[in-house]
């Protein structure tokens, strides 16, 4: 009998962590927005552009990273992008101009998630899945970035109050993103006997037999959506409240109950995309997310608003991704997931770029956010509209070999 840490099982638990603390601790970068952009005398659009920056190096670096991962094993190349992960964090903290924050927090932040946020951690996951249980071992690989959202909101806002800096916050905060470092490495027992099974496609021949397939391009499509509305809200709710007279904890316990929430919404995608079709579920989510925009906007922001608004979304927040990540498995098999879903990803970074970007530049040309949340509004419909003609069967070299 195995030990647990040289079980796939030990894979995933693993993974579960390091998603809390990579997933957890970038999307709480938005607590900084405001301390950081006032002490330095900067308006909000400076942090803004090194988040985009950062979301943008993150989707373009994805595919590139997840193709060195599949060739050379995923395991060695987390380990790197955790090491890098970590230096851009503390970077953040030795960054007084415009340029040098662009550098930490958009480019080398940008690049270390790239390997570390994501796609390498659920690609693993979905390769060492049992197969008629991957959907729900994605959806628990996600529920950990929940978790981490949950725990990082609170925990960020308790450093910059206790050590009243912004800056000693983030420094500490780089330590402790380290942990992914050696929490890595301890992956490959666990995961050596799957990752040593090769099969007969080539990655070139598995590129071009996604990009021959025009759902996988609708799936990149629609997570443009995803992207847009998670980053805008991660990055700009706590400074749309702030303008709405909201103390600061508001926003740190708004963040941390969409990251707890989550982990029901997570879970529970999981649990139905082994029994039910993804790509309807994905239709599902967005058009709800966009009602759920729709009547925010007509209700009075109240400490209760805020909460029920947050805890809705939650539910909604990352379910997107393992259904969209198990449709790439599904359709096109779990050998090339990495790259295949990175470059699906990259449409989700795409919109993440442009949900930052536009969120703070219509902040400080209108004063307001009110245009930024209407087109997210409008995104989500479109998105719901794009997935529905998904065609979710496996490609026809997967039914060949079923059969």
């Amino acid at each position: 009998m195995r030990t647990f840490w040289r079980t796939p099982f030990y894979v995933l638990c693993g993974t579960v962590v390091i998603l809390l603390i990579s997933n957890g601790s970038r999307q709480n970068f938005g607590l900084f927005l405001v301390p950081l952009s006032d002490d330095l005398g900067w308006g909000r659009a400076v942090f803004s552009v090194a988040i985009a920056v950062q979301n943008l190096v993150m989707g373009l670096a994805a595919p590139f990273i997840a193709a060195v991962g599949d060739k050379w094993g995923p395991i060695r190349v987390m380990t790197i992008s955790g090491v890098l992960y970590a230096v851009g964090v503390f970077l953040i903290s030795q960054s007084t101009t415009p340029e040098l924050m662009t550098l930490s927090a958009g480019f080398v932040v940008g690049l270390g998630a790239a390997g570390i946020g994501m796609t390498l951690p659920l690609a693993l996951v979905g390769r060492v899945a049992p197969q008629r249980r991957r959907s729900l071992w994605l959806g628990v690989a996600t529920a950990g970035g929940s978790v981490g959202q949950f725990v990082f909101a609170p925990v960020s806002l308790g450093l910059m109050t206790g050590l009243g800096s912004w800056a000693d916050a983030i420094m500490l905060l780089s330590i402790i993103i380290a942990v992914t470092i050696p929490l890595s490495l301890s992956l490959r027992a666990g995961a050596t006997e799957t990752l040593a099974k090769q099969g007969p496609q080539s990655l070139s021949s598995a590129l071009v037999e996604a990009g021959g397939h025009r759902g996988f391009w609708l799936l990149a499509i629609g997570f443009y959506v995803c992207g847009f509305q998670v980053q805008f809200i991660g990055t700009h709710l706590p400074g749309f409240l702030a303008d709405s007279g909201a103390a600061p904890w508001l926003a740190a316990w708004a963040i941390a109950t969409i990251g707890i929430f989550n982990l029901i919404g997570t879970l529970g995608a999981g649990w139905l995309g082994d029994r039910l079709r993804k790509k309807y579920l994905l239709s599902t989510l967005y058009l709800l997310r966009a009602i759920l925009f729709l009547i925010f906007l007509q209700v009075p922001v109240t400490e209760a608003s805020v909460l029920v608004f947050s805890a809705a979304l939650g539910v909604l927040w990352l379910s997107t991704v393992p259904l969209t990540s198990g449709i790439v498995a599904q359709v096109f098999g779990p050998r090339y997931m990495a790259t295949l879903f990175s470059i699906v990803f990259l449409g989700h970074q795409l919109g993440s770029f442009t949900g930052v970007l536009l969120g703070g530049v219509l902040y400080d040309r209108t004063g307001s956010y009110d245009a930024a949340w209407w087109l997210a509004t409008a995104l989500g419909v479109a998105a719901a509209l794009i997935h529905w003609p998904i065609d979710d069967k496996p490609v026809r070299r997967l039914a060949l070999k079923s059969a």
